[in-house]
C-alpha cells in the first residue's frame, strides 16, 4: 500500500469529521498464548487502513483544522536494550519520516500531551468498549479538560463509536485494496487446489490443513485470514468445526474452509470435494444442489440489489431441491409454505454471506434505516450457501434418506461487486463436478 493511499484515506476520514471533533484510533492490544509467550501481534484493521502502523502500544490521533498537524501518533520510543529481544523499533523519529504522522510523542508522554487535543472539541469518534483501561484513560483525559472549564476551556461532550464513520469508509474497496484482496484470493484458491491434488483416504485432516497453510506461505500468504477448517464426513457439518483431527475416509466428503491474509486483506474460500476424488451419485445431488443455488446467489450479487438478494435466491434454490429430492414433504407445490415456515433450516441454517476486506467479517453495515442495503461497487462479500445433514436431523419430521445422510457441503467464493456486475476473485479453485473429479484424478 502506497504513502499516498494511506493519505487519501486520513484525508477522507478528516473530512467526515464534524466541526469540533476528534478522532481517536488505538493500536490492538498483545495478546497472551500462555504465561510469557504472546500470540503473533496483528495489528488493528482501522488502525493498519488509515496509517499502515504495524506496531502494539501506539495511538492514532486525528484533530482536523489543527494548525501543527491533524495526525498525531503515540508509539514505543526507540530502546536498545528492548531492541536486542524484540527487533528494532519504528519510533518516534519513524512514525513522522515513514508512516506521514505530522507528529509523534512517546507512549509515556500520552497523558501530558493528548488532553490537550482535546481542548476545544465537543465530539470524539473512539471505539468505546474494546479496551476497558484505555476507555479509563480516556475518561481521566476528558476530566483534565473538564478541569479548565472556568478558563474557558470546552471540554469533549460526547463519544461517538467511530465505526459510524471508519467502518462505512472501509466498506467500499478502492483500487489499490481490491488489488491485494485479488491476490489473497488467488493465493488462497491455489493452495485449495493443491491440497485436493494431495488427498487420499486414510490422510488425517490436518494433515491437509498443514498443506493448505504451506501452500499459502510459499506464496507470500503467510498467515491466515482466521483458523482453517478441515472436515471430513460428519464433521462437514459443524460449522466452525476447528479440531481438524480425524482421519479422512474413504466415500467420505471433505470440506475445506480457510484463506489466506495478504498484506492486511482477507480471503474466504470453501470447497467440498470427495476425498477418493470421485462423488457417489447421492453426493453429486447434494452437491450439484448446492453449486445451483450458488450460482443463483452470485447472478443476484450485482450493483443496485440489496443485501439480502443473493440470500433469498440460495434459499429458493435449496428448498426446492430438498422438496425434489424427498428431504422436505409435499414435492414442488409445498416450496412457497417451506420457505415462509423456514423449513429448511435445520439443513441449512446460516446467511448465504458477509462483506470481506482487511478482517475476514469486515466491517460496514447490512441495513440502512431498517432496509437491506443496495449493493455499489467496489463492495466486496462472500457467496457462501450450503446443505448440511448430520445424524440427528434424519427425524420423523425429515425422512431423510440414508444416501443423503452424513452430508456437509458449503461452495464459497469471494464476489467482488463492479460497475458491470460482479467478479469472482477466487475463481481459480475448482467447483463443478467435473473440474474436480479432474483435477483430482490428474
Amino acid at each position: 500500500m502506497s504513502a499516498s493511499a494511506y493519505r487519501r484515506r486520513r484525508r477522507a476520514l478528516l473530512a467526515a469529521l464534524t466541526q469540533g471533533a476528534v478522532a481517536i484510533v488505538p493500536a490492538a492490544p498483545e495478546v497472551v498464548r500462555s504465561r510469557d509467550v504472546h500470540h503473533p501481534f496483528r495489528q488493528s484493521s482501522d488502525l493498519t487502513y488509515l496509517t499502515g502502523f504495524p506496531e502494539p502500544e501506539a495511538l492514532a490521533v486525528f484533530v482536523p483544522g489543527r494548525k501543527e498537524g491533524a495526525f498525531v501518533l503515540f508509539c514505543r520510543p526507540r530502546d536498545e536494550q528492548r531492541e536486542l529481544w524484540d527487533g528494532v523499533r519504528i519510533g518516534v523519529e519513524g512514525a513522522v519520516s515513514a508512516y506521514g504522522a505530522d507528529q509523534a510523542h512517546p507512549m509515556t508522554e500520552i497523558d501530558t500531551v493528548l488532553p490537550g487535543l482535546l481542548e476545544g472539541r465537543r465530539r470524539i469518534y473512539y471505539p468505546l468498549g474494546l479496551d476497558l483501561e484505555l476507555d479509563r484513560s480516556l475518561m481521566g483525559w476528558i476530566g483534565r479538560v473538564r478541569a479548565k472549564t472556568r478558563a474557558g476551556v470546552q471540554a469533549p461532550t460526547e463519544i461517538v463509536a467511530l465505526s459510524t464513520l471508519l467502518h462505512e469508509q472501509r466498506l467500499i474497496k478502492d483500487g489499490s485494496e481490491i488489488k491485494l484482496m485479488r491476490k489473497a484470493a488467488r493465493i488462497s484458491a491455489a493452495a485449495h487446489k493443491q491440497v485436493m491434488h494431495l488427498c487420499r483416504p486414510g490422510d488425517w485432516e490436518y494433515a491437509l490443513e498443514a498443506a493448505f497453510v504451506h501452500g499459502c506461505a510459499e506464496q507470500g500468504g503467510r498467515f491466515q485470514a482466521y483458523p482453517p477448517i478441515v472436515g471430513g464426513g460428519s464433521n462437514a457439518c459443524v460449522l466452525h468445526y476447528v479440531d481438524n483431527g480425524d482421519r479422512l475416509r474413504d466415500g467420505d466428503l471433505v470440506l475445506i474452509d480457510a484463506g489466506c491474509e495478504y498484506q492486511g486483506y482477507a480471503s474466504d474460500i470453501t470447497r467440498t470435494f470427495p476425498v477418493n476424488g470421485c462423488f457417489s451419485p447421492a453426493q453429486r445431488e447434494l452437491y450439484e444442489l448446492v453449486l445451483e443455488a450458488q450460482l443463483a446467489a452470485i447472478a443476484m450479487a450485482v450493483p443496485g440489489n440489496r443485501w439480502n438478494d443473493p440470500h433469498e435466491a440460495a434459499v429458493r434454490v435449496l428448498t426446492n431441491g430438498l422438496a425434489r429430492l424427498g428431504i422436505l414433504p409435499g414435492g414442488k407445490s409445498a416450496v412457497v409454505r417451506h420457505i415462509k415456515d423456514e423449513k429448511y433450516k435445520p439443513f441449512y441454517m446460516h446467511r448465504t454471506g458477509h462483506w470481506l476486506g482487511m478482517d475476514v467479517h469486515d466491517v460496514g453495515e447490512y441495513k440502512l434505516d431498517g432496509k437491506w442495503r443496495i449493493l455499489e461497487p467496489g463492495m466486496v462479500l462472500t457467496v457462501e450457501p450450503g446443505l448440511y445433514i448430520p445424524d440427528g436431523v434424519a427425524d420423523s419430521e425429515h425422512a431423510v434418506p440414508e444416501a443423503y445422510r452424513h452430508i456437509g457441503i458449503r461452495i464459497e467464493d469471494d464476489v467482488l461487486i463492479t460497475e458491470g456486475g460482479n467478479e469472482v476473485l477466487s475463481a481459480d479453485a475448482p467447483k463443478s463436478v467435473a473440474q474436480i473429479e479432474a483435477w483430482m484424478g490428474a
